[in-house]
């Protein structure tokens, strides 16, 4: 039982609510508020414009950049999403150059650890070890 009127909680309806969608602008309709936006001279009338049509500033100053660079005029067809990365030819090559390189040097700094640690056993049994590079 749940406690608001002692109705069964399994017996109450659950609100569902409509998930968001991103609203979508046609180019006539860009062009014609960008229009009715020039056409504002007065105070408060752009501000009576983007209320009225439920648009925010970030909107018209987008949709001015975007005139700017031609794309309202319905010739560009811009496409949304990432631009396509352009890979260089030898890229490829030197990333797993680099990957060689970072694994030879682990090895290498390991190989140095071991010899440092057979100095050390050495020095510790009282066995002396030539000096690196010298043949025993």
């Amino acid at each position: 039982m749940d406690i608001e009127g002692m109705v069964p909680a399994a017996t109450r309806e659950v609100e569902v609510l409509a998930k968001a969608e991103r609203r979508r602008f046609t180019l006539e309709y860009k062009r014609r508020i960008l229009q009715e936006a020039e056409a504002c001279k007065r105070p408060g009338e752009l501000g009576a414009l983007l209320r009225r049509e439920g648009l925010y500033s970030s909107h018209l100053a987008a949709w001015r950049q975007a005139q700017a660079r031609r794309e309202l005029d319905g010739t560009l067809a811009r496409k949304r999403g990432p631009k396509p990365r352009r890979e260089h030819p030898d890229l490829k090559k030197y990333l797993a150059l680099e990957r060689e390189n970072r694994r030879l040097r682990a090895r290498a700094e390991r190989a140095e650890a071991l010899v440092a640690i057979q100095k050390k056993v050495a020095a510790l049994l009282g066995n002396d070890l030539p000096p690196s590079g010298e043949e025993r």
